[in-house]
Order: structure tokens, then C-alpha cells, then sequence
């Protein structure tokens, strides 16, 4: 099993980051070099606890699809969401947040494993986990950018 653990800063509420982490509008924005889409469940807005989205993405060169569940909601410190359908062999995704001063700590714990056995987890050393944590970046400076210019403007 691979796991990754992203801690990010933003100077902004804990509610506003706890909102656009679960925003299905602003996950398509920050995936555009992969064409990720809703398709179905939950495809716009506020993802909420139980609800299900189903993404249809380009991933190595090839359309996927994941369905994910949110199985836990505390408001606005964490929320969970886990694979129901895709091509990880286990999939769970932890959002935690915490008020510090007057900043947010967003850590993010990805825990997934590939099918295939051995060749799975060699794929998972070499590229996948790398691949994954890149993904996750990207999507957290958008979050970052856009709630701290938002502050500035405010």
C-alpha cells in the first residue's frame, strides 16, 4: 500500500478551505490537463457526506473512471472519501483541516494500492505514487491560490 501525506498552509477560514476541497467545480478546474469530469452522482457544487461522484478522467493515456462515496463528514475539519468503483485495488482519501492562527493546515493522507500483485506495487514505487502526489499538489495550489486572493480582495 502507498501512502502520501501533504500538509498545506493557506492564510485563509478553515470554512472556506473546507468548502472548495469538496468542490466538485473547482476539482474540474484544477484537473484540466487530465479532462476530468463529474459524470455522475454528485456533479457540481458541495460534495456532502454519503453522496457519490463519479469521475471520468485521461490518466497515462488512457479514459478511467472512479467512483468515490464521502463516508465521514465532521464540518469543517475532515471528510473521507473512498473508491467504490475504479482501478485501484483500495483507494481512501483523508481531508483534515485545523485552524492555526490565522491560517489553515490542510493535510491531505492518500492511501492506495494497484491491482496486479507485485508488478502493482512496482508501479506504485516507481510511478504511481509520484504521479499521484503531483495530482494533489496541483489541486491544492488552486485552493490555496484562489482563497488567499480572495482574502487580498476582500
Amino acid at each position: 500500500m502507498s501512502k502520501i501525506i501533504l500538509n498545506t498552509t493557506i492564510q485563509a477560514d478553515i470554512h472556506k478551505v473546507f468548502d472548495l476541497a469538496r468542490d466538485i467545480d473547482l476539482h474540474q478546474k484544477s484537473t484540466s490537463k487530465t479532462n476530468e469530469k463529474a459524470i455522475a452522482g454528485r456533479i457540481s457544487g458541495l460534495i456532502e457526506l454519503n453522496e457519490t461522484v463519479t469521475w471520468r478522467a485521461k490518466h497515462l493515456g488512457f479514459y478511467q473512471t472512479h467512483q468515490s462515496k464521502i463516508i465521514e463528514m465532521e464540518k469543517p475539519y475532515r471528510f473521507t472519501d473512498v473508491m467504490l468503483k475504479g482501478r485501484f485495488k483500495s483507494f481512501r482519501h483523508q481531508h483534515l483541516f485545523k485552524k492555526e492562527d490565522q491560517n489553515t493546515i490542510m493535510t491531505d493522507i492518500l492511501e492506495f494500492e494497484s491491482p496486479f500483485g507485485i508488478i502493482g506495487q512496482l508501479f506504485n514505487y516507481f510511478f504511481l505514487k509520484n504521479y499521484m502526489k503531483k495530482f494533489l499538489l496541483e489541486r491544492n495550489k488552486m485552493i490555496k491560490s484562489i482563497t488567499e486572493n480572495n482574502k487580498i480582495n476582500n
